[in-house]
Order: structure tokens, then sequence, then C-alpha cells
């Protein structure tokens, strides 16, 4: 593959719009949400306890409702995930997260249209893969109407 001036510009603005994204507000908050978990006693205690249930998840997942810690190990997870979620540090980075993914999303978009409208762009994001003209999925058989 040579390397020609017009690749070189596409890497170099590339390079700009990561940077531009790093730097953007969305991206510091994003980091300082992940601040706040891994500096948080009490939310690092729920991510280990959950993390400790899961692992027993997973064991009674193998034999299904024939193991005899089922419902008890289902109603642990249950609750253990529960108060989790309701962790306002675990909360805000998940807002943090989704904000910072639909950025990312929103340009892989831009980019992939800006190319082409048949451009396959997996974003993850129904709205997204709604303005495409197969869905994004092309699992459906033919449906969609799309030629891939």
């Amino acid at each position: 593959m040579l390397a020609t001036m017009e690749r070189v510009m596409i890497l170099e603005n590339a390079e700009e719009l990561a940077k531009m994204i790093l730097q953007s507000e969305i991206a510091n908050r994003y980091r300082t949400c992940i601040d706040k978990i891994k500096n948080n006693q009490e939310t690092q205690r729920k991510i280990r306890e959950f993390v400790k249930v899961k692992e027993q998840y997973e064991e009674v997942q193998r034999f299904g409702k024939y193991h005899p810690d089922y419902k008890t190990v289902m109603k642990t997870v249950r609750n253990s995930k529960r108060e989790m979620d309701l962790d306002i540090n675990i909360a805000e980075f998940r807002k943090a997260e989704n904000d910072l993914q639909g950025i990312l999303d929103e340009v892989s978009v831009l980019i992939g249209r800006s190319v082409s409208e048949h451009i396959k762009v997996p974003s993850g994001n129904p709205y997204f893969d709604s303005l495409s003209s197969c869905g994004g999925g092309c699992g459906s058989g033919g449906s969609c109407g799309c030629s891939a």
C-alpha cells in the first residue's frame, strides 16, 4: 500500500477528529465518572459483590432450574444487580457512556454517509440503523430491500 498525500491527510484529519472527541465535555464527563467509580469504596464494594454473585450465577446456569440453589442464586443476582444499578456513580457512568457512544455513532454514520448512502455502519443504535436501507443486519432474508 503506497502512502499518498491524500491518505496522509485523511489519517491526520482522523487523528484531529479523535483529539477533538477526547477533549470534548462528554469525554471529560466520562473520564470523571470512571474516576468516581474507582475511588468510591461503596461503589467498589457493590461491584465486587455483583461479580462474586455473577460467578455463582454462571455456575447455576450450567444446570438451569435443576440446580439445587437456582432460586436462591437468581434472587441474589437480581438484588445485587439492582443495588449496583441504583448506585449514583454507576448510573452517572452509564449515562456518560451512552452519551459518548452516541457521539461516536453519529460520527461513524456521518463519515459512512459522506462516502455512500449504501455504506453499512454498525452503530448498535436503532435510530441510526433505521436510516440505513437495510437496518444494519441483513439477517432478514432480503425482506429489508437492500441488494447486499
